[in-house]
Protein backbone atom coordinates (compact mmCIF):
# COMPACT_ATOMS: atom_id res chain seq x y z
CA UNK A 1 0.00 0.00 0.00
CA UNK A 2 1.29 3.48 -0.82
CA UNK A 3 2.23 5.80 2.06
CA UNK A 4 -0.67 8.25 1.75
CA UNK A 5 -3.32 5.52 1.61
CA UNK A 6 -1.65 3.77 4.53
CA UNK A 7 -1.63 6.94 6.65
CA UNK A 8 -5.26 7.81 5.92
CA UNK A 9 -6.29 4.31 6.96
CA UNK A 10 -4.34 4.57 10.20
CA UNK A 11 -5.83 8.00 10.94
CA UNK A 12 -9.40 6.62 11.23
CA UNK A 13 -10.61 9.62 9.31
CA UNK A 14 -14.08 11.07 8.90
CA UNK A 15 -14.79 14.07 6.67
CA UNK A 16 -17.72 16.45 6.71
CA UNK A 17 -18.73 19.36 4.50
CA UNK A 18 -20.16 22.06 6.79
CA UNK A 19 -20.81 24.98 4.46
CA UNK A 20 -20.88 26.17 0.92
CA UNK A 21 -20.07 29.88 0.88
CA UNK A 22 -21.24 31.92 -2.09
CA UNK A 23 -20.02 35.32 -0.99
CA UNK A 24 -19.98 38.66 -2.78
CA UNK A 25 -17.52 41.56 -2.57
CA UNK A 26 -16.57 43.06 0.81
CA UNK A 27 -17.63 40.17 3.05
CA UNK A 28 -15.95 38.57 6.02
CA UNK A 29 -16.70 35.27 7.71
CA UNK A 30 -15.22 34.47 11.12
CA UNK A 31 -14.77 30.78 11.95
CA UNK A 32 -14.47 29.78 15.59
CA UNK A 33 -11.90 27.20 16.70
CA UNK A 34 -12.71 23.53 16.33
CA UNK A 35 -12.53 20.83 18.99
CA UNK A 36 -9.82 18.30 19.67
CA UNK A 37 -9.10 15.89 16.83
CA UNK A 38 -10.87 18.19 14.33
CA UNK A 39 -9.13 20.01 11.49
CA UNK A 40 -11.11 22.51 9.39
CA UNK A 41 -10.49 22.79 5.66
CA UNK A 42 -11.44 25.17 2.86
CA UNK A 43 -11.38 24.51 -0.88
CA UNK A 44 -11.84 27.48 -3.20
CA UNK A 45 -13.50 26.41 -6.44
CA UNK A 46 -14.08 29.84 -7.95
CA UNK A 47 -12.83 33.41 -7.42
CA UNK A 48 -10.24 34.71 -4.96
CA UNK A 49 -10.20 35.61 -1.27
CA UNK A 50 -7.96 35.95 1.76
CA UNK A 51 -7.77 33.54 4.68
CA UNK A 52 -6.26 34.74 7.96
CA UNK A 53 -5.18 32.26 10.63
CA UNK A 54 -2.86 33.35 13.42
CA UNK A 55 0.05 35.25 11.89
CA UNK A 56 -0.62 33.77 8.45
CA UNK A 57 -2.44 35.73 5.74
CA UNK A 58 -3.04 33.48 2.75
CA UNK A 59 -4.12 34.75 -0.67
CA UNK A 60 -6.36 32.05 -2.14
CA UNK A 61 -7.14 31.54 -5.81
CA UNK A 62 -9.38 29.00 -7.52
CA UNK A 63 -7.86 25.55 -7.01
CA UNK A 64 -6.40 26.33 -3.57
CA UNK A 65 -6.98 24.11 -0.54
CA UNK A 66 -6.20 25.06 3.05
CA UNK A 67 -6.24 22.67 6.01
CA UNK A 68 -5.73 23.88 9.58
CA UNK A 69 -4.51 20.85 11.59
CA UNK A 70 -4.59 22.75 14.90
CA UNK A 71 -8.28 23.63 14.46
CA UNK A 72 -7.48 27.28 15.22
CA UNK A 73 -10.02 30.05 14.69
CA UNK A 74 -9.65 31.96 11.42
CA UNK A 75 -11.44 34.25 9.00
CA UNK A 76 -12.25 34.41 5.29
CA UNK A 77 -12.37 37.83 3.60
CA UNK A 78 -13.40 38.80 0.07
CA UNK A 79 -11.99 41.91 -1.54
CA UNK A 80 -14.03 45.03 -2.14
CA UNK A 81 -14.03 48.80 -1.71
CA UNK A 82 -17.40 49.06 0.02
CA UNK A 83 -18.13 48.62 3.77
CA UNK A 84 -18.23 45.03 4.95
CA UNK A 85 -21.45 43.32 4.03
CA UNK A 86 -23.39 41.10 6.41
CA UNK A 87 -23.98 37.47 5.51
CA UNK A 88 -26.98 35.17 5.81
CA UNK A 89 -27.22 31.42 6.19
CA UNK A 90 -29.74 28.78 5.18
CA UNK A 91 -29.49 25.29 6.62
CA UNK A 92 -29.91 22.26 4.39
CA UNK A 93 -30.04 18.55 5.11
CA UNK A 94 -26.36 18.00 4.26
CA UNK A 95 -24.73 21.41 4.83
CA UNK A 96 -25.37 25.13 5.34
CA UNK A 97 -25.26 27.65 2.51
CA UNK A 98 -23.84 31.09 3.32
CA UNK A 99 -24.46 34.10 1.07
CA UNK A 100 -24.05 37.85 1.19
CA UNK A 101 -27.18 39.27 2.84
CA UNK A 102 -27.74 41.76 0.03
CA UNK A 103 -28.31 38.92 -2.39
CA UNK A 104 -25.74 40.22 -4.87
CA UNK A 105 -23.84 37.96 -7.23
CA UNK A 106 -21.21 35.70 -5.67
CA UNK A 107 -17.52 36.32 -6.34
CA UNK A 108 -16.30 33.15 -4.60
CA UNK A 109 -17.52 29.58 -4.34
CA UNK A 110 -15.87 28.20 -1.20
CA UNK A 111 -16.49 24.82 0.37
CA UNK A 112 -15.80 24.66 4.12
CA UNK A 113 -15.68 21.52 6.21
CA UNK A 114 -13.63 19.60 8.73
CA UNK A 115 -11.84 16.31 9.23
CA UNK A 116 -12.24 14.29 12.41
CA UNK A 117 -9.43 11.86 13.19
CA UNK A 118 -8.52 9.21 15.74
CA UNK A 119 -6.73 9.94 19.03
CA UNK A 120 -3.59 7.93 18.25
CA UNK A 121 -2.28 7.67 14.71
CA UNK A 122 -4.66 10.35 13.45
CA UNK A 123 -3.57 12.90 16.04
CA UNK A 124 0.09 12.14 15.36
CA UNK A 125 -0.42 12.51 11.62
CA UNK A 126 -2.20 15.87 11.78
CA UNK A 127 0.28 17.24 14.34
CA UNK A 128 3.08 16.38 11.93
CA UNK A 129 1.62 18.47 9.10
CA UNK A 130 2.39 22.18 8.54
CA UNK A 131 -0.13 24.46 10.21
CA UNK A 132 -1.75 25.70 8.06
CA UNK A 133 -1.38 23.46 5.02
CA UNK A 134 -1.80 25.48 1.80
CA UNK A 135 -1.76 23.66 -1.52
CA UNK A 136 -2.36 25.35 -4.87
CA UNK A 137 -3.69 22.72 -7.26
CA UNK A 138 -4.36 25.36 -9.90
CA UNK A 139 -0.58 25.65 -10.32
CA UNK A 140 0.11 21.92 -10.48
CA UNK A 141 -0.29 20.71 -14.05
CA UNK A 142 -0.62 17.05 -13.08
CA UNK A 143 -3.33 17.76 -10.48
CA UNK A 144 -5.32 20.58 -12.04
CA UNK A 145 -7.59 18.35 -14.11
CA UNK A 146 -8.17 15.99 -11.18
CA UNK A 147 -9.17 18.86 -8.90
CA UNK A 148 -11.38 20.35 -11.60
CA UNK A 149 -13.22 17.05 -11.88
CA UNK A 150 -13.41 16.68 -8.10
CA UNK A 151 -14.67 20.26 -7.75
CA UNK A 152 -17.31 19.69 -10.42
CA UNK A 153 -18.54 16.60 -8.59
CA UNK A 154 -18.68 18.48 -5.28
CA UNK A 155 -20.57 21.41 -6.79
CA UNK A 156 -22.97 19.17 -8.69
CA UNK A 157 -23.74 17.10 -5.59
CA UNK A 158 -24.06 20.22 -3.43
CA UNK A 159 -26.54 21.66 -5.92
CA UNK A 160 -28.56 18.46 -5.88
CA UNK A 161 -28.48 17.94 -2.07
CA UNK A 162 -30.58 14.81 -2.05
CA UNK A 163 -30.45 11.35 -0.53
CA UNK A 164 -26.85 10.33 0.11
CA UNK A 165 -25.40 13.81 -0.43
CA UNK A 166 -23.69 13.97 2.98
CA UNK A 167 -22.01 10.58 2.44
CA UNK A 168 -20.94 11.44 -1.11
CA UNK A 169 -19.47 14.80 -0.11
CA UNK A 170 -17.68 13.16 2.83
CA UNK A 171 -16.03 10.67 0.46
CA UNK A 172 -15.02 13.44 -1.95
CA UNK A 173 -13.49 15.44 0.90
CA UNK A 174 -11.42 12.39 1.86
CA UNK A 175 -10.23 12.16 -1.75
CA UNK A 176 -9.21 15.80 -1.52
CA UNK A 177 -7.14 15.12 1.61
CA UNK A 178 -5.28 12.32 -0.17
CA UNK A 179 -4.50 14.73 -3.01
CA UNK A 180 -3.20 17.32 -0.55
CA UNK A 181 -1.02 14.84 1.31
CA UNK A 182 0.68 13.69 -1.88
CA UNK A 183 1.22 17.20 -3.27
CA UNK A 184 4.18 19.34 -2.26
CA UNK A 185 3.30 22.40 -4.35
CA UNK A 186 1.86 25.28 -2.33
CA UNK A 187 2.49 28.92 -1.65
CA UNK A 188 6.00 30.32 -1.89
CA UNK A 189 6.44 30.12 1.88
CA UNK A 190 4.72 26.78 2.38
CA UNK A 191 6.49 24.09 4.38
CA UNK A 192 6.97 20.82 2.52
CA UNK A 193 5.00 17.86 3.87
CA UNK A 194 6.80 14.64 4.69
CA UNK A 195 3.87 12.73 3.20
CA UNK A 196 4.72 14.23 -0.21
CA UNK A 197 8.43 13.55 -0.50
CA UNK A 198 9.35 14.72 -4.01
CA UNK A 199 12.32 12.34 -4.30
CA UNK A 200 10.97 8.95 -5.40
CA UNK A 201 13.86 7.20 -3.66
CA UNK A 202 12.89 8.73 -0.32
CA UNK A 203 9.21 7.97 -0.96
CA UNK A 204 10.07 4.28 -1.39
CA UNK A 205 11.80 4.22 1.99
CA UNK A 206 8.80 5.89 3.65
CA UNK A 207 6.44 3.30 2.16
CA UNK A 208 8.66 0.39 3.22
CA UNK A 209 8.97 1.58 6.82
CA UNK A 210 5.23 2.24 7.14
CA UNK A 211 4.50 -1.21 5.74
CA UNK A 212 7.02 -3.02 7.97
CA UNK A 213 7.60 -0.82 11.06
CA UNK A 214 8.78 -3.72 13.20
CA UNK A 215 11.81 -4.45 11.03
CA UNK A 216 15.31 -3.39 11.99
CA UNK A 217 15.52 -0.09 10.13
CA UNK A 218 19.13 0.96 10.35
CA UNK A 219 20.35 3.92 8.34
CA UNK A 220 22.48 1.52 6.34
CA UNK A 221 19.44 -0.56 5.35
CA UNK A 222 17.35 2.48 4.43
CA UNK A 223 20.15 3.97 2.36
CA UNK A 224 20.40 0.68 0.44
CA UNK A 225 16.65 0.75 -0.24
CA UNK A 226 17.07 4.31 -1.53
CA UNK A 227 20.17 3.35 -3.56
CA UNK A 228 22.18 6.16 -1.96
CA UNK A 229 25.25 6.45 0.18
CA UNK A 230 24.59 6.79 3.92
CA UNK A 231 25.50 10.48 4.04
CA UNK A 232 23.58 11.33 0.87
CA UNK A 233 20.50 9.49 2.10
CA UNK A 234 20.46 11.29 5.47
CA UNK A 235 20.86 14.65 3.77
CA UNK A 236 18.14 14.00 1.18
CA UNK A 237 15.79 12.52 3.77
CA UNK A 238 15.89 15.56 6.03
CA UNK A 239 15.60 17.92 3.08
CA UNK A 240 12.58 16.05 1.67
CA UNK A 241 10.71 15.37 4.93
CA UNK A 242 11.83 18.07 7.36
CA UNK A 243 12.76 15.50 10.01
CA UNK A 244 15.54 13.11 10.92
CA UNK A 245 15.50 9.46 9.94
CA UNK A 246 15.19 8.40 13.57
CA UNK A 247 12.20 10.69 14.20
CA UNK A 248 10.40 9.28 11.17
CA UNK A 249 10.96 5.64 12.14
CA UNK A 250 9.70 6.34 15.66
CA UNK A 251 6.61 8.08 14.26
CA UNK A 252 5.83 5.19 11.90
CA UNK A 253 6.17 2.66 14.72
CA UNK A 254 4.02 4.57 17.19
CA UNK A 255 1.27 5.26 14.66
CA UNK A 256 1.09 1.55 13.87
CA UNK A 257 1.15 0.71 17.57
CA UNK A 258 -1.81 3.00 18.23
CA UNK A 259 -3.83 1.20 15.57
CA UNK A 260 -2.89 -2.22 16.95
CA UNK A 261 -3.89 -1.21 20.48
CA UNK A 262 -7.32 -0.18 19.23
CA UNK A 263 -7.99 -3.00 16.77
CA UNK A 264 -6.44 -6.07 18.42
CA UNK A 265 -6.43 -7.82 21.79
CA UNK A 266 -2.64 -8.26 21.88
CA UNK A 267 -0.79 -7.31 25.05
CA UNK A 268 1.15 -4.07 25.27
CA UNK A 269 4.37 -6.09 25.34
CA UNK A 270 3.37 -7.93 22.17
CA UNK A 271 2.50 -4.70 20.38
CA UNK A 272 5.86 -3.23 21.43
CA UNK A 273 7.74 -6.15 19.85
CA UNK A 274 5.66 -6.03 16.67
CA UNK A 275 6.55 -2.40 16.03
CA UNK A 276 10.26 -2.80 16.72
CA UNK A 277 10.75 -2.04 20.43
CA UNK A 278 12.89 -4.46 22.38
CA UNK A 279 11.35 -3.62 25.75
CA UNK A 280 7.85 -2.76 26.91
CA UNK A 281 9.15 0.04 29.13
CA UNK A 282 10.99 1.79 26.28
CA UNK A 283 7.87 1.51 24.12
CA UNK A 284 5.63 2.87 26.87
CA UNK A 285 7.89 5.87 27.41
CA UNK A 286 7.97 6.69 23.70
CA UNK A 287 4.22 6.18 23.32
CA UNK A 288 3.38 8.38 26.28
CA UNK A 289 5.69 11.10 24.99
CA UNK A 290 3.95 11.06 21.58
CA UNK A 291 0.33 10.50 22.61
CA UNK A 292 0.16 11.91 26.13
CA UNK A 293 -1.00 8.74 27.88
CA UNK A 294 0.36 5.25 28.44
CA UNK A 295 -0.49 2.50 25.93
CA UNK A 296 -2.76 0.79 28.48
CA UNK A 297 -4.70 3.95 29.22
CA UNK A 298 -4.92 4.78 25.52
CA UNK A 299 -6.50 1.39 24.87
CA UNK A 300 -8.99 1.77 27.73
CA UNK A 301 -10.05 5.24 26.64
CA UNK A 302 -10.39 4.17 23.02
CA UNK A 303 -12.93 1.55 24.09
CA UNK A 304 -15.26 4.11 25.69
CA UNK A 305 -18.65 4.64 23.99
CA UNK A 306 -18.47 7.21 21.15
CA UNK A 307 -20.75 9.59 23.07
CA UNK A 308 -18.14 9.83 25.83
CA UNK A 309 -15.17 10.04 23.48
CA UNK A 310 -16.52 12.59 21.02
CA UNK A 311 -15.52 16.21 21.59
CA UNK A 312 -18.15 18.94 21.38
CA UNK A 313 -18.13 20.30 17.85
CA UNK A 314 -17.07 23.94 17.60
CA UNK A 315 -19.50 25.39 15.12
CA UNK A 316 -18.52 27.64 12.25
CA UNK A 317 -19.91 31.08 13.03
CA UNK A 318 -20.00 33.92 10.52
CA UNK A 319 -19.57 37.47 11.74
CA UNK A 320 -19.85 40.87 10.16
CA UNK A 321 -19.14 43.05 13.18
CA UNK A 322 -15.38 43.38 12.80
CA UNK A 323 -13.28 45.45 10.38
Amino acid sequence: MDAVSHLIRLARLDASLDKRCLLGHSTKMNVTGYGQREAPFHVLLQGSCTLEVGAHRLALEAGDVVIIPSGASHRVITRGEHPLESIAESAGDAFTTTRSASGGSAVIDLFCGHYTFGPGAGAMLFRSLPDPVHVSFGKAADSEEVLRTLGSLMREEAGREGAGTAAILSALCTVMLAMVMRTSLGSATATAMWTAAADARIAVVIEEVLEHPGDEWSIERMSRVAAMSRATFMRHFRRGTGMSVGAFVARARLMTAAELLISEEATVASVALRVGYRSESAFSRSFRSAVGVTPARFRRESQLPPALMKQDHASVVPSDDEH
